[in-house]
């Protein structure tokens, strides 16, 4: 017996005596933090490989999901590491990442040496050994400081039918976007996670880098605890939250999903939440980003519903240009976050809860395409937003799925009014996009004049008969619509009296926050007054 083979056999005994075994010392051994070094460089032959005498590049920044760093003057960075690290490089203005054949950017390393653990939906494969270079290459490209992005909120398809539904009815249209990148923000899927790959190729048709947001439904349901719950979606997408800028923009991607087991029963619930490992990234990212440059976070639960959300305002709060938006709640809203909420702030913080590609997930009768019309609970159909950036401008514009984009809002008055009843009639204007800063006018005719139409957020009533109606229905072979829910873009006026019988074009203009004008219409007719009903002691007298 060699000395080697003696003193490995004594340090068995050891560890026995002491509880232990010998595979349990090593790994124990193996998973302490290790230091990576890479270089970020011009990938100027595009092999994805740093070959002799390709430009290096410093000042960089590379993250390990809780650190940040920047590259040398030779290009390099060193971060340490654990068994389960991603290791990410944090995109600069001017250059882009390697793109997957989905077009998905793939800005990160995953170090995983025995990889995920087992789970219904595979995670990643073992990764071995820390390689000696972790290097990520770059690529430049012009990025101008007007420029506009592409908003999904959760498309959510529950089976490859609907994800040809989202193909059909949103991907289809916008084929030849002049959008730089696009971004899902959480509920990719609902729930089969086997369906990444081929949720991911519909989008890819579009030809821009297209990013992702993880939520609740794109997480492991049998994971045992938060950390392993992301295992799928980094397989399929990466680090669960990272950063990247674009143009003069800084974009931040947040993981708000904590997944919570039961000690007891074992049984597992989602709550909104960031964790302490996340938000040290963050507080890391912000402290390099100047006060002046438009920050924008991406999420998929509301931020007013995450449990430490904060500590997420002490970092943002006193940022003059910062935004955020997010999906979950398939309703349209702009939320203005104030000291009701926590909020020390000198303005309001401007919070997005973006229109869904699923709208109230896929359901209502089919449309002539059979598409189900799945209009949202707050009245608005289902879509997407198309944000355009300048500078630390920033402007939203929605888009009805399958419909012209001059479709901005449904306005409500009956077919036809007696004449003598119209200062009672009331007209309900649903402006998808608006919000308590917008401004909403109507007008009856041309001579009339513009009236200001009240703000009155409630029930829309189209969508209350709509669902009443559909899901009334016996032995139909669609989803039921979800009951209607408070709408925070309704306005209120009543007719004005005195129109002369006739057909009349009622016309409803609107000043969005953002300065957006949008105009419609809508034909009623003026019917002769009606005689007054006689009551019964009217009736009495006469006779």
């Amino acid at each position: 017996m060699s000395r080697l083979s003696l003193t490995k056999l004594l340090l068995a005994l050891l560890l026995v005596l002491s509880g232990q075994t010998f595979g349990q010392a090593e790994s124990k051994t193996e998973s302490q933090p290790q230091t990576a070094t890479g270089y970020v460089f011009h990938d100027a032959n595009n092999n994805r490989q740093r070959d002799a005498g390709e430009k290096v590049l410093p000042g960089v920044r590379v993250s390990n999901g809780v650190e940040i760093v920047s590259t040398n003057e030779k290009g390099q960075y060193q971060l340490p590491v654990t068994d389960d690290t991603i290791l990410f490089v944090i995109k600069p203005q001017g250059w882009r990442t390697p793109l997957s054949r989905n077009l998905t950017p793939e800005f990160y390393y995953i170090h995983k040496p025995k990889g995920s653990p087992e789970s219904k939906y595979a995670g990643v494969k073992p990764t071995g050994p820390l390689p000696a270079s972790v290097d990520f290459p770059l690529y430049p490209q012009k990025e101008p400081a007007e420029f506009r992005a592409i908003f999904f909120g959760d498309p959510q398809p529950r089976d490859q039918k609907e994800i040809d539904y989202i193909a059909h009815d949103v991907i289809e249209e916008l084929v030849g976007t002049d959008a730089s990148f696009g971004v899902t923000l959480g509920d990719i899927l609902f729930d089969d996670l086997s369906l990444f790959e081929s949720q991911a190729r519909g989008i890819a048709l579009l030809g821009i880098p297209w990013y992702n947001v993880i939520g609740n439904h794109d997480i492991n349901y049998d994971a045992p605890n938060d950390k392993l719950s992301d295992e799928t979606f980094e397989r399929a997408f990466g680090p669960s939250y990272y950063s990247f800028d674009y143009g003069t923009v800084h974009f931040i991607a947040l993981d708000d999903i904590e997944w919570i087991v039961s000690e007891k029963n074992k049984k597992g619930k989602y709550e909104g939440g960031l964790g302490k490992e996340q938000m040290e990234f963050i507080k890391n990212d912000l402290k390099q980003i100047p006060a002046d440059q438009l920050v924008v976070l991406m999420m998929h639960i509301p931020l007013v519903d995450v449990n430490d959300r904060q500590e997420l305002y002490r970092l943002i709060e006193q940022r003059p240009f910062c935004m955020s938006i997010s999906g979950h709640t398939h309703h349209h809203e702009h939320r203005f976050i104030t000291k009701a909420d926590g909020w020390r702030g000198p303005q309001p913080h401007h919070h997005i809860i973006n229109v869904t590609v699923s709208g109230s997930w896929w359901s209502g009768s089919p449309d002539e395409r059979g598409i189900p019309h799945t209009v949202m609970a707050d009245g608005a159909p289902n879509g997407y937003s198309i944000i355009r950036f300048n500078g630390k401008e920033y402007n939203l514009d929605f888009r009805a799925a399958g419909r012209s984009e001059k479709y901005q809002m449904n306005i409500m008055a009956p077919e036809e009014v007696p004449a003598n009843q119209l200062a009672e009639t009331e007209v309900i204007v649903n402006v998808f996009n608006g919000s308590e800063r917008s401004k909403v006018e109507m007008l009856i005719g041309k001579a009339g004049t513009w009236v200001p139409m009240e703000f009155q957020p409630g029930i829309d009533p189209s969508f209350k008969k709509l669902s009443e109606s559909e899901n009334g229905v016996k032995d139909k072979k669609y989803r039921d619509l979800p009951k209607a829910k408070q709408s925070t873009h309704l306005w209120h006026a009543k007719l004005p009296a005195g129109l002369e019988p006739g057909t009349h074009l009622l016309r409803v203009r609107t000043v969005e926050m953002d300065g957006d004008k949008h105009q419609s219409g809508r034909v009623i007719r003026v019917v002769p007054a009606k005689p007054a009903e006689k009551t019964a002691s009217t009736a009495v007298t006469e006779k």
